[in-house]
């Protein structure tokens, strides 16, 4: 059965106890784990700290930590500190993120996020076993130190993050599981495809690795409103965010929308990029809609054969009000 998780908001709230109420509402109304992106706002380990301290059951992680900014042995580090403070309850989400983030923000050149997404899987992997580490790959060679502490008690899980069919493969025949986004549903069942190529190439079991689909869910009585705030969202990421996000609609069969989002984004056009973004696509991404409509919509995604947990995603410009009433209407208990 699809497990349903949160996504907390990639948007900065007021205050880091707005986002561990979130939490606290999704751990009360039944969801699996709260998942936490990483941006240019509030980092990802010190927020999930506060969340893993103020919730009991409700599992956590990071999604995703970029493979740029931190080295893969302190990542590492984080990743069984965090397992410590949450009694066990971290699942560590990695992956490159993109050029505008890691160039414009971190100032590190995007270079070869493939294979830096395996050696970090691979380094975290020795970190966290507690032996010294000693590894020597194309990017990193590292030697002579094994983790101070104690190693966690409880393995923790390593999902890669992936949008492209290489990113995927690469999931499957290294990490535990696989991060997807901003896919539609035969957008999601190609990369399934790309998925169970890894695992084979990998020698493993093409069920072993777990999907987590994040989904854009936006959810007002007023439906038009919903529609609105995920438009808004979809058109930054596609015509704000570099070629990154254009590319993936574009392999989906949304070419012409996306270079059209693109197009009058770069002519500072932010009304005609939104206008440009049709019910279908909103549809094809998310649930968004008045109740019942996001319901259904979200059930269809869950229908996919191979998704294992759909992560409830929010609109950049939702407010505290909306994400709550988000997370009330699209609980596993509805």
């Amino acid at each position: 059965m699809t497990e349903r998780t949160i996504h907390l908001p990639v948007a900065a709230r007021p205050r880091i106890a707005d986002i561990v109420s979130l939490a606290q509402l999704a751990e009360d109304r039944g969801y699996r784990r709260a998942w936490l992106p990483e941006t240019w706002g509030r980092d990802a380990a010190t927020v999930l700290s506060a969340i893993a301290e103020r919730t009991d059951e409700i599992g956590i992680g990071p999604s995703i930590l970029n493979v740029y900014s931190r080295s893969p042995t302190l990542v590492g580090q984080t990743a069984a500190s965090l397992q410590e403070l949450s009694d066990g309850r971290l699942r560590l989400g990695i992956g490159p993120s993109g050029p505008a983030v890691i160039e414009g923000w971190h100032g590190q050149s995007f270079e070869r996020p493939l294979r830096r997404t395996r050696e970090y899987v691979e380094i975290i992997q020795q970190v966290l076993s507690g032996e010294t580490v000693n590894y020597s790959g194309d990017i990193f060679t590292i030697g002579g130190f094994r983790l101070r502490s104690d190693p966690p008690e409880e393995t923790v899980p390593i999902d890669a993050a992936g949008m492209g069919p290489k990113s995927v493969e690469l999931a499957g025949r290294f990490a535990d599981g696989w991060h997807a986004l901003m896919l539609t549903p035969d957008g999601i069942r190609d990369r399934l495809e790309d998925l169970r190529r890894g695992a084979e190439l990998g020698d493993r079991d093409p069920d072993d690795p777990q999907v987590t689909l994040s989904l854009t869910c936006a959810v007002s009585e007023d439906g038009e409103r919903a529609r609105t705030l995920a438009r808004q969202h979809l058109a930054f990421y596609v015509g704000g965010m570099g070629t990154f996000y254009r590319e993936a609609l574009s392999r989906q069969g949304y070419e012409e929308t996306a270079e059209e989002v693109a197009s009058a984004w770069g002519n500072g056009d932010q009304e005609g990029a939104v206008a440009a973004i049709g019910d279908d696509l909103l549809a094809d991404l998310g649930a968004v809609g008045t109740p019942e409509e996001a319901r259904e919509q979200l059930r269809e995604f869950e229908t996919i054969d191979g998704v294992d947990r759909v992560a409830v995603s929010f609109p950049r410009g939702a407010e505290q009000d909306e994400l709550e009433a988000t997370i009330d209407a699209l609980a596993p208990e509805n």
